[in-house]
């Protein structure tokens, strides 16, 4: 049986966790499914930039480019920094195994 590939999350609070995660659904799926307090109200349609992580550095080439309605979402926000995400555009893949990122500050 294969292993689920992991995400290392640090929550709003600095504790820094490792925890499975489902494939092909998205990260921000993966953090509400685990109790992180993402709020995600728009159901992950790209809409409202509560699911906001910080994704950490060395994972960005990794990642598929912000979409123009994802980079204008992020960049309204007041905590937005270059590594700024919405998890709900980011599909969990196999290959993300170990993907380390930052849940942003509640707005």
């Amino acid at each position: 049986m294969n292993e689920l590939p992991k995400i290392r999350v640090t929550d709003r609070e600095g504790d820094e966790y490792l925890i499975e995660a489902d494939v092909g659904i998205s990260v921000m799926e993966n953090l509400r499914d685990h109790d992180f307090g993402v709020e995600a109200i728009c159901g992950g349609c790209c809409s409202c930039a509560t699911c906001h992580v910080f994704v950490d550095d060395a994972w960005l080439p990794k990642l598929q480019p912000k979409s123009e309605a994802e980079a204008e979402l992020v960049g309204e926000t007041i905590f937005h920094k270059p590594n700024s995400r919405l998890s709900c555009q980011i599909r969990m893949t196999p290959d993300l195994d170990g993907l380390a990122l930052t849940i942003a500050p509640e707005e």
